[in-house]
């Protein structure tokens, strides 16, 4: 069995919960970490028994032993680092969003075909239990067709300038960080939209803060997506067809359980269906990078480039009627 071996750039949080979920991965292992501080490199290093520590990314990327590499830099870097690690000839996982815009998008998928190299947007809901069952119970026909999805994504935030949350030459916002997880969800079930209708709240540092979508999806299907920084909402999620819908509970995003209500007559009845599994839930993603590399796949079937491409399009198309309605 190949054992793909890995490189982490960006050892902030949400690396550390990748690192996690790669010891439960029998065909991974983190080789090599570098950040901009050599110090954060070895810190990082010294957790996850990691030998190479850079202290710049050309160094990680020169690095014959890695071949393949997980993005977790700040949103506002994830093109220009993607692009580095494909033209040194390594495979990239890149943490959502992909990239601040579509066009930025374009180009990674872009240069990743030409180079006939793997790369995946690290969407890691698409890869749990939950989400798989999701699939397979709309294929299946269970709720008749879907036409409607409604989700929710919005999280009480403390308002720190410094925080990159709040940095909008970072990237920051709801949208981005949180609205994806709603908007990928109502695009998985009813593809990309036909047209997207849109407002929001901007803050005092300039990021958008809150916002709420309408989204008509072909064949007369509609969603709604919300998420923000500003209130605990519901970050829950309905998935409504023509004979029963599917409820994702609290976070919609990584749900451990799903309720499916089917039509019974002229009653609904409720299954409530377990999706727990071992750790955190990233491995699943992970094991989708060596299963696609193992078969000689440059996408992956379940996140492929058109997707994240479109995903980024209707991220275009809310951020641009967000902004232009608060007159930034």
């Amino acid at each position: 069995m190949t054992k793909f071996r890995w490189g982490v750039v960006g050892p902030g949080g949400i690396a550390v919960r990748f690192a996690e979920a790669m010891r439960l991965s029998d065909q991974g292992e983190i080789v090599a970490v570098a950040s901009r501080s050599q110090e954060r490199a070895d810190a990082f290093g010294d957790r996850f028994g990691i030998s190479a520590r850079y202290g710049t990314y050309a160094a990680l990327a020169a690095d014959p032993d890695v071949d393949v590499v997980y993005v977790a830099t700040p949103n506002s870097e994830h093109e220009t680092h993607t692009l580095e690690f494909l033209r040194a000839g390594k495979h990239v996982l890149c943490e959502k969003p992909f990239a601040m815009d579509a066009s930025q998008a374009r180009v990674m998928a872009a240069e990743a075909r030409t180079r006939g190299l793997f790369l995946m947007e690290a969407i890691w809901s698409r890869f749990l239990p939950a989400y798989r069952s999701i699939v397979e119970i709309i294929a299946e026909g269970r709720i008749g067709e879907p036409l409607q999805v409604e989700a929710d994504f919005g999280v009480r935030m403390p308002k720190d300038p410094n925080a990159r949350l709040f940095r909008p030459e970072l990237g920051g916002g709801a949208l981005l960080d949180l609205g994806i997880y709603p908007i990928q969800l109502c695009q998985m079930v009813l593809g990309a939209p036909e047209a997207v209708v849109a407002n929001g709240v901007i803050g005092d540092t300039g990021v958008d803060e809150q916002f709420a979508a309408v989204l008509r999806h072909p064949g007369d299907r509609l969603s709604v997506a919300t998420a923000g920084l500003r209130v605990h909402t519901s970050r829950a999620a309905r998935i409504s067809g023509s004979d029963g819908w599917i409820d994702l509970p609290a976070y919609m995003h990584c749900p451990r359980s799903l309720t499916l209500n089917v039509k019974a007559g002229r009653e609904y009845i409720a299954e409530h269906m377990d999706a727990s599994h071992e750790g955190n839930g990233m491995q699943f993603e992970i094991d989708e990078v060596h299963r696609c590399l193992s078969e000689g796949l440059t996408e992956s079937p379940t996140m492929p480039l058109a997707d994240t491409i479109a995903i980024a399009e209707t991220l275009d198309a809310i951020r641009v009627q967000v902004y232009s309605d608060t007159g930034d």
